[in-house]
């Protein structure tokens, strides 16, 4: 009796032991943000990584490019990395929004309100009818229709048929119809502060998309279209949201791009543009929440430091793109899920 009594006796679970690391993680993440937002308030210098102390304009105005870039680059990831969608024109969007900034303010009396008004309708008109178009087709082929928009922008920008984009030289913004506590150099704190909040809500907008009903079919997208559209749901109609909502948010990018850098230029609407997008996703880690957050600010990191050791180097070395290449393809081999599987490797080892 007393056999047959253990033997029956439900087995008790081991109780799991919620350690530092159930919360630890929530609470750094949460610290991040604000950690960065107190870096105009430090005067530190950092060795070999900066010229200059955490505060000075010049350390700040790199600070403010990275963090675009990084948001940029969850933009494109949303597309790539999520939903499956290998796309040669995103530049095309930032570059709407960098142009429409500058146009509206150069050409009209609309002000700064106005030209973000602009940045917005357009962000969402231009990709709604673009994506219409390019999502009739998939595969490589969609991949050549948006580089054939893209290229189409990047001409008419160039040449500059109506006037209006400066052509080759790009468009300056007139500092004049700018808000004032984002004009100078005395404020590049501010325009630091308006990047990173920048990131912030990108990167907060797309976790709260892939964490939607839209968002899991866009997995389901990228791991089986036809599974999805066996089940009953319509993967173009879905395609075409995300198509959109990362479009748009890289012309609202587009938008605090011009303003950090003083105006818009032609580089943006190239495909090398978005081909460097490519590189700073895989290079984090596509597909992982905040992979293209690393990869963009580390990228950009590197293309700026490797641009100004280039002139005290020769050869093939003093081109940056020509490191940040080798770096690529080690990483690539090396480490194929990008700077985020180190994490994983780390949390794994951690956890055993």
């Amino acid at each position: 009796m007393t056999d047959q009594m253990i033997r029956t006796r439900p087995a008790v679970e081991p109780r799991t032991r919620r350690g530092p690391r159930a919360w630890a993680k929530p609470v750094v993440l949460a610290a991040l943000p604000l950690l960065a937002a107190a870096l105009p308030y430090l005067d530190v210098q950092v060795p070999l990584l900066f010229d200059g102390p955490l505060g000075s304009p010049g350390v700040l105005h790199v600070l403010s490019l990275m963090c675009v870039m990084a948001a940029v680059a969850v933009t494109y990831d949303l597309l790539f990395g999520f939903t499956g969608l290998l796309s040669f024109g995103h530049g095309l969007y930032v570059a709407l929004g960098m142009y429409t900034t500058g146009i509206v303010l150069t050409h009209t009396d609309l002000g700064f309100a106005g030209a973000v008004a602009w940045v917005a309708v357009l962000g969402l008109v231009v990709p709604l009818v673009l994506g219409a178009i390019c999502l009739r087709v998939g595969g490589i082929a969609f991949a050549m229709a948006t580089l054939a928009f893209g290229q189409a922008g990047a001409i008419f920008v160039v040449r500059d048929p109506l006037r209006i984009t400066g052509g080759e030289l790009g468009l300056a913004l007139p500092y004049e119809k700018l808000p004032e506590p984002l004009v100078g150099v005395i404020n590049a704190w501010n325009r630091y502060w308006l990047a990173l909040a920048l990131l912030v809500v990108t990167y907060a907008v797309v976790r709260w998309a892939l964490a939607s009903r839209p968002g899991r079919v866009w997995r389901a997208i990228r791991d089986n279209e036809t599974r999805v559209l066996v089940l009953g749901l319509r993967p173009y109609a879905f395609k075409l949201m995300a198509f959109v909502l990362s479009s748009f948010l890289a012309s609202l990018a587009g938008l605090v791009y011009a303003l950090i850098a003083g105006g818009a230029h032609a580089e943006v609407t190239e495909a090398t543009f978005t081909l460097g997008l490519l590189v700073m996703v895989v290079l984090g880690g596509s597909g992982h929440p905040y992979g293209a957050l690393i990869g963009g600010l580390v990228y950009t990191y590197l293309n700026h430091r490797l641009g100004q050791l280039s002139t005290t180097l020769g050869g093939p070395l003093s081109e940056p793109l020509f490191i940040l290449g080798v770096l690529f393809v080690v990483l690539i081999l090396f480490l194929p899920g990008g700077i985020v599987s180190l994490v994983r490797r780390t949390e794994s080892k951690g956890g055993a």
